[in-house]
């Protein structure tokens, strides 16, 4: 029962003195942060925030004079305290806090939240990851051209890219009759994916692509697989290294290997190859 007044008489003065404290609050965590000299100088403080988003000094001192009017006011409400006083003055002085922080925009808490955020999203890369990892895996010991599209489909299926484009160094002529293929090109198989639902359209919507060279471990090459993606899908939630590092050439040995089978070549003519569909807008 005792701890209440004492509570209440040490948040009377704090809040009170809310503005010069959350001042010295945010400038200490903000060097902590960025590994400068918390007693070291710079031009980040509040009011040269708010002059570089355009205010006048008259305007910047009118705000900073109703903001401290503001913490006065809610520690006269802690003079009565009744019930939950206490935690709804804190409660809003929370949330002003924290919408004022995100409006002047300083770029250590920026980075702050952005490594928090990837930190939450570390499952979401270990599924994306584990995904190419498999298909790495698998791609080492894929026998025949159709299994190889079954392993790329079931590891972008799943990830952030919204389609792929896979070109080998083969002859149109020889896949023309084959099912679920898009020939685009007179002297090259260019297979084609969308993932299901995407909108991507190189023409009309804006995307990315990352394109991969596929050489095999005996320097040949077989090829190129194309990834793209579009712009404003947040984050890439996978480790590209892994995407241009050993799936490439894992890729490149599968093709290979094939052709040394004689899959590929002549024997490819009527393979029912399913799995890289091209899908229309």
């Amino acid at each position: 029962m005792q701890k209440s007044p004492t509570i209440v008489a040490v948040a009377i003065p704090v809040v009170s003195f809310g503005l010069p404290i959350l001042e010295t609050a945010l400038s200490v965590v903000r060097r902590l942060i960025s590994g400068r000299p918390v007693f070291s100088g710079d031009r980040e403080h509040i009011h040269h925030k708010l002059l570089q988003r355009g205010l006048s000094q008259r305007q910047v001192v009118t705000v900073l004079y109703g903001v401290s009017a503001i913490f006065a006011m809610l520690s006269l409400f802690l003079l009565w305290p009744t019930g939950s006083t206490l935690g709804l003055v804190l409660a809003v002085l929370g949330i002003g806090i924290w919408m004022g922080v995100q409006h002047l925009n300083y770029l250590e808490f920026g980075e702050l939240r952005r490594v928090a955020q990837r930190a939450l999203e570390q499952r979401l890369i270990f599924i994306n990851n584990l995904a190419i990892r498999r298909a790495t895996e698998e791609l080492k010991v894929a026998s025949d051209f159709e299994q190889i599209c079954r392993i790329l489909e079931a590891a972008f299926n799943s990830n952030d890219f919204d389609a792929f484009e896979l070109r080998l160094l083969a002859s149109a002529d020889e896949l023309a009759d084959s099912q679920g293929l898009e020939i685009v090109s007179d002297d090259k198989a260019d297979f084609r994916w969308r993932r299901p639902g995407s909108c991507l359209s190189k023409e009309t919507i804006p995307a990315w692509s990352l394109a991969l060279g596929l050489v095999a471990a005996n320097n040949h090459r077989r090829g190129s697989l194309t990834l793209h993606r579009l712009y404003g899908g947040g984050d890439l939630q996978l480790d590209i290294n892994l995407l241009t590092s050993v799936f490439p050439e894992a890729l490149a040995d599968a093709l290979e290997r094939i052709e040394d089978l004689g899959v590929e070549g002549g024997a490819l003519r009527g393979q029912q190859t399913r799995v890289v569909e091209a899908r229309a807008s």
